[in-house]
């Protein structure tokens, strides 16, 4: 077989949520790590981090420049969207909202990912007409990704919808849609990225510096299905959080060996040049 001939598997980014868990001090971030540091150290072991803090407001610019700057360049943010505009609003005169988030976080350059458009756990499929408006005033330069928490949104003419527009329907693993749903999604991407998050069924764990729930299964499965995702997609972005099983960097380096992709130990992110 010839080097053009050879398959190319696209970019598979896995990442956890978050990165600011004082927690994480021992187990993953060496000790005596400070918070300052904790971004440029994560960044030694992962290539990509859900920000979770601009759900409630819209960073300055110096924290978004901040953020890039102690990345290297080929790391990634994904970031959700205010919930002013997918709770409180819930999708209805926002545009003015929706331009300035997004301008602010467009000052990641490069490093910019998909935009987490995550719903409420009330936002019903009722409310599916000021959603489809929503959708199509979404700029085009920019990659988003929607999480639904009812199993309702989960109907043929809403994938035909998000289809249209680009924009994937994020497969999370929590206790809102069956797990053999989103398997079977996997299959059926609706846009040429593929957006997964890990959550866990409930929110008992609040000591993340250890596993304490054994997840053997439900990774498994997903490391017989990204594979498949692989073939529909040209880039995967993966999310563990700290709920799935205590402690996402080792559930991330976990789901990393079950797929045989490069996996980074704790012991060697002490302070050095990055790794990637």
């Amino acid at each position: 077989m010839s080097a053009r001939a050879l398959p190319i598997t696209p970019p598979l980014r896995l990442g956890t949520q978050g990165w600011n868990y004082p927690a994480w001090v021992g187990p993953f971030y060496p000790e005596g790590t400070r918070p300052v540091d904790f971004l440029r150290t994560f960044a030694r072991a992962f290539d990509v981090v859900e920000i979770d803090s601009t759900f409630y407001a819209i960073p300055p610019s110096s924290t978004v420049r901040g953020w890039a700057s102690r990345v290297p360049e080929h790391f990634v943010f994904t970031c959700k969207l205010p919930q002013e505009i997918t709770h409180e609003r819930r999708f209805v005169n926002c545009d003015d909202l929706l331009m300035a988030f997004v301008d602010r976080m467009r000052e990641l350059g490069p490093r910019l990912g998909p935009i987490l458009i995550q719903c409420g756990p009330d936002f019903a499929p009722s409310e599916g007409a000021p959603f489809a408006a929503f959708l199509e005033r979404l700029p085009s330069d920019v990659r988003f990704a929607v999480e639904f928490r009812q199993q309702g949104w989960v109907r043929r003419r809403v994938l035909d919808l998000l289809r249209q527009h680009r924009v994937a329907m994020a497969l999370s693993d929590g206790r809102w849609i069956p797990r053999e749903w989103l398997l079977k999604l996997c299959a059926h991407p609706t846009a040429d990225f593929a957006y997964l998050r890990w959550m866990g069924p409930d929110r008992q764990i609040v000591d993340y510096s250890h596993l304490q729930a054994d997840r053997s299964a439900e990774l498994d499965a997903w490391a017989r299905m990204i594979p498949i995702l692989q073939g529909q997609v040209r880039e995967v972005f993966g999310f563990v959080n700290n709920h799935f099983a205590g402690h996402a960097p080792a559930s991330v380096r976990m789901l990393q060996q079950r797929l045989g992709v490069p996996s980074v130990d704790p012991s060697v992110i002490s302070d050095q040049p990055s790794l990637f």
